[in-house]
């Protein structure tokens, strides 16, 4: 015989919540855990995105099932989901990151007083799969800079454009979303640094090196003012109409170079981030130090690259060693 039902209970309906009428439908409860992750969080976009996709997600699952009000969702209810999603499926991460947007939903609710208690505190999800990042050797990531260079010979505004953001993706390790989000006077060129905005709204100061120095001049003096309109503000990377240019642009300009090089992998931005640590560490830099230039809250998110160093040792060993 299955057990009762054991609900979250709600303690009082808050007729206001930061002077806004909140219902617990799940219409109401949304919209006022948007509000917060807006302007109490202060998460970026992108997480605002995810974690109320994660919870409509929710949303549209429970209410098939006669769930109308997350007061009324039980643990049972969202281990329900997770299976749902694992067979119609999903990845393990995918999994494991909708199962983080429901406890930070739900705990949010509990925390504000809008249910007695929290369904989601014993919600285990799948590990993720322990995936090593996909690299550039040395030599790729070099053939590719210089294809870069060749590429901005012609002095075409895009190619000097498409330069300098590569060579300051792999000499600071930056993500996609801090590179297009720099404005021009984030920039010293003087002192090779550079000031980003990481996740968190956290600043950070990283350096990067005399190529990447070199190219960046090189779209400042010829490329951007071609491109530069009344309106483009102090964006530092712009399209040809003069916008600022966003990571989907990004990515094509990555893949677009990347395609020149015999063997090297299909990779993307995110994956130039990738290289350059593990290329700082296997040249000795100190774990902590790539941890800060990277931007990682947690060492243990930097510690895969020691990974990725270890099986490249592994991989060399084993092809030159001849009792390997």
């Amino acid at each position: 015989m299955c057990p009762p039902r054991t609900a979250a209970r709600l303690v009082s309906t808050p007729e206001l919540h930061d002077g806004v009428a909140v219902s617990l439908t799940w219409d109401g409860a949304i919209e006022a855990y948007t509000r917060h992750l807006e302007h109490e969080a202060d998460r970026s976009a992108h997480t605002i995105r995810a974690y109320v996709g994660d919870a409509r997600a929710l949303r549209e699952h429970l209410l098939t099932r006669g769930i109308r009000s997350p007061r009324e969702v039980t643990l049972g209810d969202l281990r329900g989901w997770l299976a749902h999603l694992s067979e119609a499926g999903a990845a393990r991460g995918s999994i494991a990151r909708r199962a983080a947007s429901a406890r930070s939903f739900l705990r949010w609710a509990h925390r504000r007083g809008f249910l007695e208690s929290d369904p989601s505190i014993r919600l285990a999800s799948p590990r993720r799969a322990s995936r090593l990042p996909a690299v550039l050797t040395e030599d790729d990531a070099t053939a590719v800079m210089d294809v870069a260079a060749m590429a901005a010979d012609d002095r075409d505004p895009i190619n000097l454009r498409d330069r300098a953001m590569l060579e300051l993706l792999y000499a600071s390790g930056v993500r996609v979303g801090e590179l297009t989000g720099l404005d021009v006077d984030d920039l010293d060129l003087h002192e090779r640094t550079m000031r980003v905005l990481g996740k968190g709204a956290k600043e950070r100061t990283v350096p990067f090196g005399l190529p990447a120095r070199e190219a960046v001049r090189e779209w400042l003096a010829h490329g951007r003012p071609s491109v530069a309109t009344a309106t483009s503000g102090p964006a530092l990377f712009l399209g040809r109409r003069g916008r600022r240019v966003d990571p989907r642009q990004v990515r094509q300009a990555v893949h677009r170079l990347i395609e020149h090089v015999p063997h090297a992998p299909d990779i993307g931005p995110h994956a130039l981030r990738h290289s350059a640590a593990t290329h700082l560490l296997d040249h000795g830099a100190d774990l902590r130090t790539v941890q800060e230039l990277l931007g990682h809250s947690s060492l243990a998110t930097t510690q895969i690259y020691t990974h990725v160093s270890v099986e490249r040792l592994r991989a060399s060993f084993e092809q030159a060693h001849p009792r390997a």
